[in-house]
């Protein structure tokens, strides 16, 4: 039987997606490369935007105009499967199976047998390695406990869970012997990790030392409330663990970060910058940041704007808020029209694009140890550093993905850096 996976959403996804198919393979499947050659089509869907839905829905028509011209058996599975199981029953008959996100990695027994199985919990597997992969995920725990007011991921996937550290060890040293040469650890609060007394900065002191060819260890995403100062002095003393931190701000303003169940507000959210960039030399940030959520005033409003001055993040994920039924923020008054969420979050990316250049002409020219992710159309290697910044190099030597170099960042086009190969 020929498959084909499409993945929408979230790193986990990802990785899942690339789990399953190493179980399809196993099996004797064969990946088809479009979905018109393909005996069952998986769709691994996301919740966390009603945008993100609503392009599954677009293409799950697109499948079932497909269906009516071959055999094919339709799976959607993932947050969305979970979330609307009904309403995609009903909505699409034409889907053969709706799995939800703890059934993932059974789609196999599916597509073998005809016969749906029905997991109580999450279940973890041993690798979510994708052959040929130079930078891979590695999933540590999953589901969330923080009922964050807007976010739709503790009701389809559950509360956290951890996966065993032995497990998580012997994948890392698997990815490491395999020339995997960036790793980033995952789950929805990836430093609330805790499983048999190790909590997360233990378990990137136990895992550090197997990883012999790894340039970096990253991960995401992690929570301010979560961030221990145990955690910044590991960061800043283990020169594996990249000094890029993906540091979700959502808000600006107290009042706002209260009504999101944050547990956090914007002194303590400051405070923690201010302590992680007092010991860590070298700190880069990306963001999460969101604009428009119910009772937000354009006071409030010009609070994330300064507190994007503050942070100066050289890369930020922005978005207005989305409604997501069934979360607290659904029910609260004081929705916000959706002209004005737009225009907010319209100046706060023109904003962020005008810093985002500015910062990086102010540090040109400079070298950076970089990796080789592919090559250019013009024939330029394309890499990315440990801040991920992207890179444009010319080279004479024959470079594969993966390989690390010293480059000279010359000029800036666009967002990517351009320069060449020094040493």
């Amino acid at each position: 039987m020929r498959y084909f996976i499409e993945t929408y959403g979230c790193q986990l996804n990802v990785a899942e997606s690339n789990g399953l198919e190493a179980i399809l393979k196993e099996r004797g499947f064969i990946k088809a490369e479009v979905p018109e050659e393909a005996d069952a089509a998986i769709i691994n869907t996301c919740s966390v935007r009603k945008s993100a839905e609503n392009r599954i829905w677009g293409r799950l028509g697109f499948f079932s105009a497909l269906k009516k011209k071959q055999i094919l058996k339709i799976v959607v599975t993932g947050c969305m499967a979970e979330r609307l199981k009904d309403e995609l029953k009903e909505s699409a008959p034409y889907v053969d199976a709706v799995i939800g996100t703890n059934d993932k990695m059974a789609i196999a027994d599916y597509l073998e047998s005809g016969i749906l199985g029905k997991s109580e919990s999450y279940r973890f597997i041993n690798s979510y390695f994708k052959e040929g992969e130079f930078s891979s995920y590695l999933p540590i725990m999953n589901g969330c406990n923080n009922f964050c007011s807007y976010c739709i991921v503790p009701y389809v996937r559950g509360r956290e869970i951890s996966r065993g550290y032995d497990d998580i060890i012997k994948e890392a040293k698997r990815l490491d012997s395999l020339g995997v040469k960036e790793i980033t650890l995952l789950g929805q609060n990836v430093n609330s990790y805790c499983s048999d007394g190790v909590d997360f900065p233990m378990l990137l002191k136990m895992l550090l030392p197997h990883l012999p060819n790894v340039e970096w260890v990253r991960f995401e995403s992690p929570h301010p409330k979560d961030f221990s100062d145990s955690l910044i002095d590991l960061i800043a003393s283990e020169e594996k663990i990249a000094k890029h931190i993906h540091l979700p701000m959502q808000s600006g303003s107290s009042r706002i970060l209260g009504l999101m169940n944050r547990k956090t507000d914007r002194e303590g959210f400051m405070a923690l910058v201010d302590r992680m960039r007092e010991r860590i030399e070298g700190l880069t940030f990306s963001t999460d940041v969101m604009v428009g959520f119910p009772t937000e005033s354009e006071e409030e409003y010009e609070e994330t704007l300064s507190m994007m001055d503050y942070l100066d993040p050289s890369e930020a994920f922005m978005y207005y808020y989305n409604l997501r039924e069934g979360t607290k923020a659904a029910a609260m008054d004081g929705q916000i029209d959706q002209k004005v969420k737009s225009l907010r979050l319209e100046k706060l990316i023109s904003l962020q694009i005008e810093r985002q250049k500015r910062d990086k002409e102010k540090r040109l020219p400079f070298s950076s140890r970089c990796m080789i992710t592919g090559r250019s159309k013009d024939g330029d290697y394309l890499a990315r550093n440990e801040h991920n910044d992207y890179f444009s190099i010319y080279s004479d030597r024959e470079l594969s993905p993966g390989d690390i170099v010293q480059a000279k960042a010359l000029i800036l086009s666009g967002n990517t850096f351009k320069g060449e190969i020094v040493g």
